[in-house]
């Protein structure tokens, strides 16, 4: 079941990030620090982000890290999925599937999305065979992106 995550969860949202970077790695390094920053300022100001997790069995299997975002493009908000992680054990169940359809339906996300986001890595074939199941589909222009350096908050 997909639910949002609590305080609690935080552990395990940690350990998943880190399992995830190191089967599929991103650009940049992970840090666990990144994660723990999300999720209190996620905690803090509900309106830039929230976490949902897969609970399984009482223990958390799997997160998703949501963001909205305003696309004047599209005419209203855009729920992000910033990263969607199930571990190894929960796989194979259709639970990222369940959550993708929860989304679509406005439930656990932003209920006035008119879109939902994400990236994924061109190499991992069966996350673009599931996402493309349910909907998703390549546009045209390619995303761009310049780091900045950290700022102090």
């Amino acid at each position: 079941m997909w639910r949002p995550a609590i305080p609690e969860d935080e552990p395990a949202v940690v350990a998943l990030y880190l399992a995830l970077n190191a089967e599929d790695p991103g650009t940049i390094p992970p840090d666990p620090a990144r994660p723990r920053r999300t999720l209190a300022l996620f905690r803090s100001a509900p309106d830039r982000g929230r976490c949902v997790v897969l609970e399984e069995g009482g223990s958390v299997a799997g997160y998703a890290l949501l963001v909205p975002y305003w696309s004047n493009e599209l005419g209203g908000v855009v729920c992000s999925l910033d990263e969607l992680y199930v571990a190894p054990s929960a796989r194979r169940r259709g639970r990222a599937g369940e959550l993708l359809d929860l989304l679509a339906a406005g439930a656990l996300g932003w209920p006035d999305s008119v879109a939902l986001h994400l990236t994924v890595s061109p190499s991992n074939e069966r996350a673009r065979a599931l996402y493309a199941r349910h909907g998703f589909r390549a546009v045209p222009d390619t995303p761009m992106w310049r780091w900045v350096e950290t700022r102090s908050a």
